[in-house]
């Protein structure tokens, strides 16, 4: 039978305790926070950006808009 690996709360508080020894208090929201802005980043190159946003390279890039009235 094939069992998942979920990590519940029993082993998220040693690791967070051995966070807060490695790191300390003051250091984890500057270490989050940057996690939080590396995810996000990652995610907006695998999906080309945010939606409604055009590609670089497009025809209707401002650029090539101005090519065409000249």
């Amino acid at each position: 039978m094939l069992h998942t690996a979920i990590i519940g709360w029993q082993e998220l508080w040693p690791i967070a305790l051995v966070l807060v020894f490695l790191f300390g208090a003051s250091k984890l929201p500057a270490l989050a926070r940057a996690a939080g802005s590396s995810v996000n980043e990652f995610k907006k190159g695998l999906g080309g950006g945010e939606q409604g946003e055009l590609p670089e390279d497009s025809d209707s890039s401002p650029d090539a808009k101005k090519s065409e009235g000249e």
